[in-house]
C-alpha cells in the first residue's frame, strides 16, 4: 500500500514551520496563497505529478525584505530556497489581482478580477502574521460588496435567460448536438449562480463542479443537473432544466435581496418552450442596487461573467483592459 496523501497545505505549513521559521523573527507575515489546486484544498495524489511541493511566500515591509532575502538565500540550500517567496504585501497582492488591497477596493476592481484570483487570495493558509497585514486584506478581499454582489447576480441570472429557450429550439430543427451543448452551459452558468449566491466565488472550470458539490444546495440540485446531462431526449432535457431552473429560484427568494419572484417555469412566449424567463430575476436585483453607478453599468458583469479565455482571465493586464474597454465609458 502506497503512503498516505498529504495535501498541500499541511506540507507547506510543515515546510514553513520546520525549515523557515526558525530563521526569522516575529516581524513577517508567511502564507500559501495564490495559484494551486492545494490553495482551494482540491489537491490529491494526482496534484504530485506537476508543480506541487511545499511552498511558502514570505512577507517583509520594504525596509527588511532585503536583508531576508539575503539571509535567506545564504542559509537554506537552493532547492528549499526555490520554493519560498520573498516579497512585499502590497507588490504581490498587486502583481496578483492587478490592485493593492491594503485600502478601499473600487467596483472597477472587483469587476475587472475573476473570482478564481479573488479565491486564490482569500482561500489558502496563513501561517503567521506578525506584519498584521494578511488578515485585513484577505477580509477586505472576502467578498463583494452589497451593491457589487447584486450586480454580479443579476448578471449571472441575465445569462441564463439569454440561452434558457435554446435547448429546445436547436433540437426542434433537428440539432441534438446543439441541444446538448446549450444544455451543458445552463448547466454551467447555473453551477456558478449557486456559488455566487452562496458567497463563493466559482472557480475554473476544473474545479467548478468540486466547489458546488460543497454547496448545501448541491445535495438536492446536482442529481438534477446529473440528468439534464445525461438525457436521451430534448423533452426529457428541458423537464429537467425546469426542475433547475426552478430549484435556484427558489434559493433566490429565500437570500431575501428581492420581492418574491414567481418561481415557476412558463412556456416561452408562443412557442412551446418551458422556461423560468431568468430575466425577471435580473429586473428583480437592478433596482435594489443603491449606487446609481453600479446600477448603470452595461449587464455584462465581472469579467469572466463575459470572457472565458484562461489565457486573458488569468494574465492580470489583459483582463484589465479588457474591463476597462467595457467599463470605462
Amino acid at each position: 500500500m502506497g503512503e498516505l496523501f498529504v495535501s498541500g497545505a499541511d506540507l507547506s505549513r510543515r515546510f514553513y514551520h520546520d525549515e523557515v521559521r526558525p530563521l526569522l523573527d516575529e516581524r513577517h507575515s508567511a502564507a500559501l496563497l495564490g495559484p494551486g489546486s492545494e490553495v482551494l484544498g482540491f489537491d490529491t495524489a494526482r496534484s504530485t505529478d506537476h508543480d506541487w511541493g511545499p511552498r511558502v511566500q514570505l512577507f517583509f515591509t520594504a525596509g527588511h525584505r532585503h536583508d531576508y532575502d539575503v539571509l535567506l538565500t545564504e542559509r537554506l540550500s537552493a532547492d528549499v530556497r526555490s520554493a519560498v517567496v520573498v516579497t512585499e504585501p502590497a507588490k504581490w497582492f498587486t502583481g496578483q489581482l492587478g490592485f493593492s488591497p491594503d485600502g478601499p477596493v473600487g467596483t472597477f476592481d472587483w469587476l475587472a478580477t475573476s473570482t478564481q484570483s479573488l479565491a486564490e487570495v482569500t482561500a489558502g493558509a496563513v501561517f503567521h502574521d506578525g506584519l498584521d497585514v494578511l488578515a485585513p486584506i484577505r477580509h477586505r478581499l472576502d467578498w463583494y460588496p452589497d451593491d457589487v454582489w447584486r450586480y454580479v447576480l443579476a448578471c449571472q441570472w441575465q445569462r441564463v435567460s439569454q440561452e434558457e429557450a435554446f435547448a429546445g429550439r436547436t433540437r426542434e430543427v433537428g440539432d441534438e448536438l446543439g441541444s446538448a451543448v446549450v444544455a451543458a452551459r445552463l448547466v454551467r452558468d447555473l453551477m456558478r449562480l449557486c456559488l455566487l449566491m452562496a458567497r463563493r466565488y466559482p472557480p475554473y472550470g476544473k474545479w467548478l463542479g468540486s466547489a458546488f458539490a460543497r454547496l448545501p444546495a448541491a445535495v438536492e440540485l446536482a442529481p438534477v443537473l446529473r440528468n439534464v446531462l445525461v438525457a436521451s431526449s430534448w423533452r426529457d432535457r428541458e423537464q429537467r432544466l425546469a426542475d433547475a431552473y426552478e430549484i435556484v429560484a427558489g434559493l433566490h427568494n429565500e437570500l431575501g435581496l428581492t420581492e418574491f419572484v414567481d418561481p415557476a417555469t412558463r412556456p416561452y412566449y408562443g412557442r412551446p418552450f418551458q422556461v423560468l424567463h431568468a430575466e425577471r430575476f435580473a429586473a428583480a436585483l437592478l433596482p435594489t442596487i443603491s449606487d446609481e453607478t453600479i446600477r448603470s453599468l452595461p449587464p455584462t458583469g465581472a469579467v469572466d461573467q463575459f470572457l472565458d479565455s484562461t489565457d486573458v482571465l488569468q494574465h492580470v493586464t489583459r483582463r484589465r483592459a479588457v474591463a476597462k474597454a467595457l467599463f470605462e465609458r
